[in-house]
């Protein structure tokens, strides 16, 4: 009897003394952060995990390392308790799936492709912000990953997060400076992951825009004083100006479950391929394009000039994909709350808008419109103006071939 638990302990301490050795590899770490959109909420799964896993070899992993995807949560009891009894009832599409798939098959496969999801479901900013329980969360995550790659010797780096989070800003009327608690939560982010990891790079935003003004109560879309659409403008502004924050794209051209607040399992597909493309760019070191959005401003007479910034010419005003308001989108509000456009055009990258009278002093709007509660292509607050980037970059879901635009960024500008 002594003998055999001799032997037992010496395998026992064998079997704890083995070092493993790895094939060394690359880890680019790209998580997705943020509020219900973030974590996928009602968007249907189409990703089956048994094929992620299996995908490129295996070369798409979570925060462990491993494979056990569709787990998370903010307390880590549940998450491991999820993952134990392999708890499916709430694991949702996220935008992550397909955009770690489209960088496993452009990146080499000495390349691991790490991707896991944070923060928290109908909650603003101030409460995924630095020193809260699910911003902490987050880092002991991306903590989790970068030791795991440490222990096995291979190369880690965070080169980005995948930012979708700003729906109760705007519906919740929580007061608060979103531009300013945005910039500082990638201030925050960026140095506390390169705390972690010791890289000298900064770690980007690749941001999405809220599109979701109608959720406001008290949405007025002939309102010379549009408090709901603070959120996107400051997105819009954060993209445009820093150089640390990247588009992927605006929300309004997707189709949403029952037309409110969440993005379906196919949107989730075609959000996380333009979330890939903006990736690589920073991976490979390339001109990063901006998104396609307004550059400059002027009038002449009763005549608006919108120039714009256009990734892939020509710009098109597409009335077959997203339903057309009036004036495709386009709105320009008075002080006395009037829109006095009657008329949109294109002319080469620039957007003319004829008004019944001179200007100034007018806001000039773009998708600032749409039925109560409602978001997405069909009701939402929308426009139709789009890029031909789609044209050359296309997506596969499920049998079909979507082509992959750049939509115009939702604005709400003053003209001077």
């Amino acid at each position: 009897m002594k003998d055999k638990i001799y032997v037992l302990v010496i395998i026992v301490f064998a079997l704890l003394s083995c070092h493993q050795e790895y094939e060394h590899k690359s880890v680019v770490c790209i998580p997705v952060y943020g509020q219900s959109l973030a974590l996928g909420e009602e968007a249907i799964r189409i990703t089956d995990f048994d094929s992620l896993a299996k995908y490129a070899d295996g070369r798409i992993v979570t925060e462990n390392l491993d494979h056990d995807f569709g787990y998370f949560d903010n307390n880590n009891f549940k998450e491991f308790a999820k993952k134990v009894t392999h708890y499916q009832k709430r694991s949702f599409e996220l935008t992550i799936y397909s955009m770690a798939e489209m960088l496993a098959d452009s990146l080499g496969k000495d390349t691991l492709i790490c991707i896991f999801p944070g923060g928290q479901g109908a909650t603003a900013i101030k409460d995924l912000s630095k020193g809260t329980i699910p911003y902490q969360k987050f880092l002991e995550d991306i903590e989790t990953a970068y030791n795991t790659a440490k222990e096995r010797e291979w190369n880690f780096f965070v080169p980005a997060i995948c930012w979708m989070q700003g729906e109760s800003d705007i519906e919740d009327y929580p007061g608060t400076d979103y531009k300013i608690l945005l910039k500082q939560f990638q201030t925050d982010i960026n140095n506390d992951i390169k705390n972690i990891t010791h890289q000298t790079s900064d770690v980007k935003i690749i941001s999405y825009q809220t599109n979701n003004v109608s959720g406001g109560k008290k949405f007025q879309q002939d309102s010379y004083t549009c408090i709901e659409s603070k959120v996107p403008q400051s997105q819009l502004e954060l993209v445009k100006d820093d150089s640390l924050f990247l588009p992927s794209g605006p929300t309004y051209p997707y189709d949403f479950v029952k037309e409110r607040i969440h993005i379906d399992g196919t949107s989730h597909q075609l959000h996380g391929q333009l979330v890939a493309l903006t990736a690589l760019n920073i991976i490979r070191g390339r001109h990063q394009q901006r998104g396609l959005l307004p550059q400059n401003i002027c009038y002449k007479d009763e005549e608006i000039i919108i120039k714009f910034c256009v990734p892939s010419p020509p710009l098109i005003l597409d009335t077959l994909h997203v339903t057309p308001p009036p004036h495709y989108g386009f709105s320009v509000i008075t002080p006395d709350n009037k829109d006095i456009v009657q008329t949109v055009s294109i002319q080469d990258d620039c957007v003319l808008i004829q008004c019944s009278e001179q200007p100034k002093g007018c806001k000039v709007r773009y998708a600032i419109n749409g039925e109560k509660f409602k978001s997405g292509r069909l009701h939402g607050p929308r426009g139709n103006l789009r890029d031909s980037q789609g044209e050359h970059q296309k997506a596969h879901v499920n049998g079909k071939t979507y082509p992959l635009h750049n939509w115009c960024w939702q604005f709400d500008i003053p003209i001077e």
